[in-house]
């Protein structure tokens, strides 16, 4: 048969006629399993599986139109249809009708999907259209349905490894874990959580884990319509378990519509280690590290050193390990060189195992920041890092209030201090500290109010106290001042707080406060680092600029950047400024640091 007889024959055999009713009649159903059934909140996989049986049906429909044909008998093969009589007047038109009928139902519902989909995103009321980004999420705790108490650990790290995985995607807006922990895994009023962390999507879930086999149970939910976007139970072998957060999070990316670049879609799928042990012990560590709070950081150290004991190679551990002592000082007074040291060498190590690991970036920028008053070194971590994970908190937060705030740059700074509130809207230390932000940037009426919003979210917050005491200082309002700092005291033991206290006491009239305190930090120091910054605070409330210029040119002297990096711009330095020796000072620490990493 040549060619030409060939599609004949497919035109005799009325081929053609089925092809055409088909793809109208299965476009039908694809529309239908498409637009009808995520109201019906039918599972992803049946819509899934309708096309694929639409697609698989296409070529059998064909064979079944070559091999057969309908007559007033019923269905005959072809070669049988061809012996019989044609009857009289037969119409050959019913299947015109199936395909005008088809295609009226298929356009209707796809402009009906197109209409919805439009009425989703823009038809609800101005206030939230406006304000809720349609690309962001929040994933909420999962539940841990283990019985087991202590596989709780291992939900949060399900939960956060996913979070982290989105947070790499540049054009999603993904809330921080230290603000989604703040609620359930199910609550009932998803449009108030949505609200709160200012985010259209949410992704909630369960883990159940038993022996070596885990199920994971997500539904990601647009919170303003409480339309299932997509649901799916993954019931995996433990070793499994890193597959499945991969898989999540690219799905959840792909139904959000987020583009993804190719070294996003490998960060997705990227695996920071293949041992469980070690994975559920990081993330114990990472757990406690957000707390910050008692004898959590050290803790945290503990755990995640049992995750490198485990995994000498597990670059995310060495980051977390990092973080965790370059912090402990403040939160736990261990000495802070030592800390410093064994911060930056955690950082490295993880920069060796992973250089495209944002985690180390960051831990890194803080320690250049924090042990070596390095800005230009700081700056260059930070950046790095908001570029390998640009829903990153903590990298815009430190960068913010670090080395941004600490050179003036004051526009760049609040900027990025609000898009790390944006992304972890209650966390207190990152609210509490674009607040200070606003304070080195001299806009002090904007200090106070973002200090209080800060303490609405927690009244108990000693941090969020002295800050706001060091707010209204500034401003002038040192009754108010006080009234703050004398809160923190009962809060907290830390030094610094009644350091504060005691210099405004003393700004007040009530000098001898100001000498007891250094009385007091002369015997602390016998037995914890006492910084040169606390004690030149209170030679300034004493009018003694030489004393004050001796213990911060002390603390340059011993690295103390948790301090001392701000010193240009710390408004409680003013009476320092146009002194030769305070301006040496200062040039030394705004410089460029040329040292490498």
């Amino acid at each position: 048969m040549n060619l030409s007889n060939f599609f004949a024959e497919l035109k005799r055999r009325n081929v053609y006629k089925v092809a055409v009713a088909y793809a109208i009649v299965g476009w039908l159903l694809v529309q239908i399993a498409t637009q009808v059934f995520p109201f019906l909140e039918i599972p992803n996989w049946v819509v899934r599986l309708v096309i694929a049986l639409v697609a698989i049906g296409f070529p059998i429909a064909l064979v079944i139109a070559w091999a057969f044909e309908a007559t007033p008998e019923g269905i005959k093969r072809t070669e049988v249809a061809d012996t019989m009589p044609v009857v009289a007047g037969q119409k050959k038109h019913a299947w015109i009708y199936v395909v005008i009928v088809g295609a009226a139902i298929s356009v209707a519902l796809f402009f009906l999907g197109r209409y919805t989909a439009q009425s989703r995103e823009g038809g609800r009321p101005p206030a939230a259209a406006g304000s809720l980004p349609q690309k962001s999420i929040a994933v909420l705790p999962f539940d841990n349905l283990s019985r087991d108490p202590d596989n709780a650990f291992f939900a949060e790290g399900v939960q956060d490894e996913i979070l982290t995985r989105l947070a790499k995607v540049a054009d999603l807006k993904v809330i921080a874990r230290t603000s989604t922990q703040k609620f359930k895994s199910a609550p009932t009023d998803l449009r108030d959580v949505a609200k709160q962390l200012d985010v259209t999507n949410i992704l909630e879930g369960s883990v159940q884990k038993v022996n070596d086999q885990v199920r994971v149970n997500v539904q990601l939910i647009n919170a303003l319509t409480n339309a299932h976007l997509w649901a799916e139970i993954y019931d995996r072998k433990l070793s499994d378990i890193f597959a499945v957060q991969s898989d999540i999070a690219k799905t959840v990316a792909d139904t959000l519509q987020a583009k993804l670049t190719g070294s996003e879609k490998q960060m997705i799928a990227a695996q920071a280690t293949t041992d469980t042990t070690a994975y559920e012990l990081y993330h114990k560590g990472r757990s406690l590290w957000g707390k910050r709070t008692g004898d959590n950081i050290p803790k945290a150290i503990a755990f995640f050193e049992q995750a490198i004991a485990r995994d000498p190679n597990y670059a995310l551990a060495y980051a977390g390990l990092a973080s965790a002592y370059i912090l402990s000082p403040f939160y736990t007074g261990a000495d802070r060189r030592e800390a410093g040291s064994k911060a930056k060498e955690a950082a490295l190590k993880a920069l060796r195992l992973d250089p495209n690991l944002a985690e180390a970036h960051a831990a890194l920028g803080k320690v250049l920041f924090f042990s070596e008053i390095d800005l230009a070194g700081a700056t260059r971590e930070y950046k790095r890092a908001i570029e390998l994970k640009p829903n990153d908190a903590d990298a815009h937060h430190w960068f913010s209030n670090d080395s941004l705030a600490a050179l003036g740059q004051f526009d760049e700074a609040i900027a990025e201090g609000k898009r790390s509130v944006e992304l972890d809207p209650l966390s207190i230390v990152i609210n509490a500290d674009l607040g200070e932000t606003f304070f080195y940037a001299r806009r002090f009426d904007e200090s106070v109010a973002q200090l209080r919003k800060t303490l609405e979210i927690d009244p108990t917050s000693f941090y969020a106290h002295y800050n706001l005491g060091i707010a209204l200082q500034a401003k002038g309002d040192l009754s108010g001042a006080i009234t703050e700092y004398e809160k923190a005291k009962q809060l907290s033991d830390n030094p610094a707080v009644a350091t504060f206290w005691a210099q405004a006491k003393a700004h007040a009239g009530d000098k001898d406060a100001a000498r007891r305190m250094l009385s007091e930090l002369d015997e602390i120091s016998k037995h914890r680092e006492v910084v040169g910054y606390l004690r030149a605070l209170l030679y300034l409330s004493l009018n003694n600029k030489d004393e004050a210029l001796r213990w911060l040119e002390q603390g340059y002297e011993e690295r103390d950047g948790s301090n001392i990096c701000w010193i240009n711009v710390d408004p409680l330095l003013d009476p320092l400024h146009g002194d030769p020796r305070f301006e040496a000072l200062v040039q030394k620490v705004i410089a460029p640091n040329t040292q490498q990493k």
